[in-house]
């Protein structure tokens, strides 16, 4: 059975047994900031399980598509070494959102498996691990599966704390857990290796292969476990582990998918294909990854995602470069990962290009970092040392920018330790802000358990509400009184929840004669919306009538900018690409920021033409459509989805006449002409291939236009032009006067500093084998310079040691004559003045520059300077 196979077997079973089949989600977890990358089959289901989505649907399968390569969930350094590690896996998973529990979850495991309709494993091939401490498992095993006890391990808290487990499943150090029920696969006594628990658990021949966690507690910031609102089901079962075992091989790196991978790597390394070649199994492994990564939206970068992508494919090329291919090769895999798996992920297909421009620009970075770094490297491995020195380390990182993780990498093949503390010390602030870059910390989310909110803001601009809950600081409270803090949660509201890219309402909510100002609203949960704010005057309860009423003036901005941006999207693709996808978007009434994939810069032709097609869809003055229909039938409409929003089974499709149709759950202008004038700002690069764009509409529009006005007139009449025609002539004219008089001023400020420096050597005192011109003048650097210059060049025995005082920061200029730079070294003397005022530089032995900022303590150290001169010269 191959592993397309194997995939639509598993998804076929339980869509028998009433599950629906859930698409894979992005590997870019929206709306998680807890993880870095979707790392289990569970992952799009978190708010379901913790009871804040609901689904149509309670019971669910997915083909989830897994990245393990950063943060606390990471395979990188494994890959390639082992049978089983991957950066990029599949991870088949049947869920039950308090549905089914612990008795069908089994159940249903052990009849695909050992089933002869479906995989037909042998029974006596097959053992189980439970929880030590879930009895109730256990009897289902024993009592209702049949499997001996021989068979039925358990394993305690076996890590070092308390549910610190191999069979107490969590998602990181917060969110959902639960106890869990293992199932092994026997290879055969022909390869090493105990069953689980054992002293050689770590072996190849009892392989997990299904693993059903019950979902029981939701463990909180403080470590609490909290018991989830319905227990529930999550399975996972490795696609690939489990492809090794239908096709009776040990290894993954041995199925279908891999084989051809790895011939294709083989094939573009110019290596010949064998299965003993660890870097092959790297870059066939690495291709997937970094073309899924790419495809869901991630391009390489110095921070957070991008980082850890730019990290996997360079750990590929280097394994290329091991192998003797020095030219980009890695993007060449991409149609044969294309073929192996587009059929199934059809957004490989759809995005090979970009994926393969991604890689091939990447490639052609690191190729010459490469090629420095390793000849370095080698040199400094070429001796019998057994650690490579930090300071080494850092240099290739810092000067070079060799990455310290395939520094590592090599020295793990070599068996070198690293002095990981002497880099340390060199890299305190740059890793302080990779830290920074790459902190995902969980949101705190209100401890709600009311009734949903009716939004009704699409309709109305103020409602008749209730209060159903209050909150000061993040707890619950049953009042809220004049001057404090808090969020409202009522049963009906017009505020617009931030989401989408959009900001959330403002507005007030009124009780009579008390007054909450909202000043911005969110969800608590997905249908939930907390309006955070101050409370004016008097006080609010729970169970107050209340009046809801949003800031129109403001709405209406946010309306007319985030319609705009629908165009803008639209007239992006059409004029620059459709490889154009929104990246990330920000919508104020200020502004709409967006954020596109382009690989250069767009130009101002480009720009205007944007800007005249979402000004001409605006004077067209169509209808804005908001309709309500399924997934599927948004997607047969042409509808497009926008990056970072979530969508459920049904969808809100907008459509703008025949200008634009995308999915979004905004708040948007009746009609295009409500939007008024468009203006694009500013365009610039944020990181790799991603530009952002600023636009303004309306009455924002109208302002900025005037300010051009008005400051066009400005420089009109300040240059003195005629007409706006003249103004260009009359700058170029002015700034070509100006670089003359420059020049000029330059060269008499040159000539009056040699002239004055000059009389410095009459006065320079006799050191008997030197003369020493020590003093402070009025002078910028470049002028010190060629005071010291001009003076060493007239004699040969002169030091030199000049200051300048400018803006409080000193200037120093050090020079000696080259006969006597054997005994004094102009670049010590500048040195040595420097330190003492706070400072630091250097140069030519004949020649050197620095600089200080503690102008207070430069007489001391100008005196000094004969005390240390002739001691060089004794």
């Amino acid at each position: 059975m191959n592993t397309k196979q194997l995939r639509q077997k598993f998804l076929q079973f339980f869509e028998s047994k009433g599950h629906q089949i859930v698409a894979s989600s992005s590997l870019v977890p929206h709306d998680d900031p807890t993880l870095l990358f979707t790392n289990a089959g569970m992952n799009q289901f978190k708010d379901v399980f913790l009871g804040f989505d609901k689904r149509p649907y309670s019971r669910a399968t997915t083909a989830q598509k897994c990245v393990r390569a950063g943060g606390k969930h990471n395979d990188l350094e494994n890959v390639g070494y082992t049978a089983r590690h991957h950066t990029f896996f599949e991870m088949m998973g049947n869920f039950s959102f308090g549905d089914y529990f612990k008795r069908d979850a089994i159940h249903f495991a052990w009849e695909f498996l050992t089933s002869p309709e479906w995989l037909n494993l042998p029974k006596e091939k097959l053992l189980a691990t439970v929880y030590a401490e879930d009895d109730e498992a256990y009897a289902v095993w024993r009592d209702e599966i049949g499997l001996p006890e021989s068979k039925i391990i358990r394993i305690g808290d076996n890590k070092g704390g308390r549910y610190a487990s191999d069979n107490f499943w969590q998602m990181g150090d917060t969110g959902p857990c639960g106890p869990c029920s293992e199932i092994f696969y026997d290879h055969g006594e022909h390869i090493w290796g105990g069953p689980p628990g054992s002293a050689e658990e770590d072996g190849d021949r009892f392989i997990e292969i299904w693993n059903c966690v019950f979902m029981q507690f939701n463990r909180d910031e403080q470590g609490k476990m909290n018991p989830l609102p319905k227990p529930s089901v999550d399975t996972g079962m490795g696609l690939e582990r489990m492809a090794a075992v239908m096709q009776h091989v040990n290894s993954n790196y041995e199925i279908d998918l891999f084989q051809n991978l790895l011939k294709a790597a083989a094939r573009e390394t110019g290596t010949e294909f064998s299965m003993d070649v660890p870097s092959l199994k790297v870059i066939a492994d690495h291709i997937r990854a970094c073309a899924f990564l790419i495809a869901d939206g991630v391009l390489p970068s110095n921070e957070g995602r991008g980082y850890v992508l730019r990290r996997i494919i360079r750990r590929a090329v280097r394994h290329g470069y091991k192998l003797g291919q020095k030219g980009a090769f890695f993007h060449k895999l991409v149609p044969d990962l294309v073929a192996e798996m587009g059929e199934a992920y059809p957004e490989l297909k759809e995005r090979q290009s970009q994926i393969e421009e991604a890689l091939k620009n990447e490639e052609t970075r690191f190729a010459q970092t490469l090629e420095t770094g390793m000849a370095l490297l080698e040199n400094a491995l070429s001796g019998s040392q057994n650690t490579l020195d930090g300071e080494i380390i850092f240099k290739l990182y810092d000067t070079y920018g060799f990455p310290y993780d395939l520094t590592a990498d090599i020295c793990r093949e070599r068996g070198i330790e690293m002095d990981e503390a002497g880099f340390e010390r060199e890299m305190a602030a740059q890793r302080a802000r990779a830290r920074a870059a790459q902190s995902f910390k969980a949101d705190t989310q209100l401890a709600y358990e009311g009734q949903d909110t009716e939004f009704r803001g699409y309709t109305e601009r103020q409602t008749e509400a209730k209060i159903l809950a209050l909150y000061q600081d993040s707890e619950p409270v049953n009042e809220l009184h004049e001057g404090e803090t808090g969020t409202v949660v009522l049963d009906h509201t017009p505020f617009y929840a931030e989401s989408g890219g959009q900001v959330g309402d403002v507005g007030y909510i009124f009780a009579g004669g008390n007054r909450f100002e909202v000043r911005d609203t969110q969800k608590i949960k997905a249908a939930v919306f907390g309006q955070f704010g101050v409370l004016v005057s008097g006080s609010l309860k729970v169970g107050d009538a209340v009046r809801a009423e949003i800031d129109n003036d403001i709405r209406n901005a946010n309306m007319r900018n985030h319609s705009a941006t629908h165009l803008m999207h639209r007239a992006l693709r059409e004029v620059l690409g459709s490889h154009v996808e929104q990246k990330g978007s920000l919508v104020t009434a200020e502004v709409t920021r967006f954020d596109i994939s382009h690989p250069q810069p767009v130009t101002a032709e480009e720009i205007a033409e944007v800007e005249r097609r979402v000004n001409a869809a605006i004077l067209a003055n169509v209808a804005v459509d908001a309709e309500i229909m399924s997934m599927e039938d948004a997607q047969k409409a042409g509808a497009m989805m926008l990056f970072g929003e979530k969508y459920g089974d049904e969808v809100r499709v907008l459509k703008m006449g025949d200008f634009s149709t995308e999915l979004c759950g905004g708040t948007h202008v009746q009609r295009t002409g409500d939007i008024g004038l468009f203006k694009i700002i500013s365009e610039g690069g944020i990181a790799a291939g991603i530009r952002r764009l600023e636009a303004i509409t309306g009455l924002n529009a109208l302002q900025w236009a005037q300010n051009q006005e008005r400051l066009v007139k400005d420089i009109i009449a300040e240059v003195k032009a005629q007409t706006e025609r003249d103004v260009l002539g009359k700058i170029q004219a002015n700034a070509a006067q100006t670089k003359v008089l420059e020049k000029e001023l330059a060269k008499a400020k040159a000539e009056l500093a040699v002239h004055a420096g000059a009389k410095l050597l009459d006065k320079a005192q006799d050191l008997g084998a030197a003369k020493l011109v020590v003093a402070q003048i009025e002078a910028d650097a470049a002028a010190l310079r060629e005071i010291v210059t001009d003076l060493t060049g007239k004699s040969d025995e002169a030091v030199v040691l000049l200051a300048a005082v400018n803006d409080g920061k000193v200037s120093l200029c050090a020079g000696v004559s080259k006969p006597l730079t054997a005994k004094v070294k102009a670049g010590d003397l500048v040195k040595f003045v420097a330190e003492q005022i706070g400072g630091k530089g250097g140069g030519r032995p004949d020649l050197a520059q620095a600089g200080g900022t503690d102008a207070a303590k430069l007489p001391e150290a100008l005196n000094s300077v004969a005390d240390w001169v002739g001691g060089k010269l004794a």
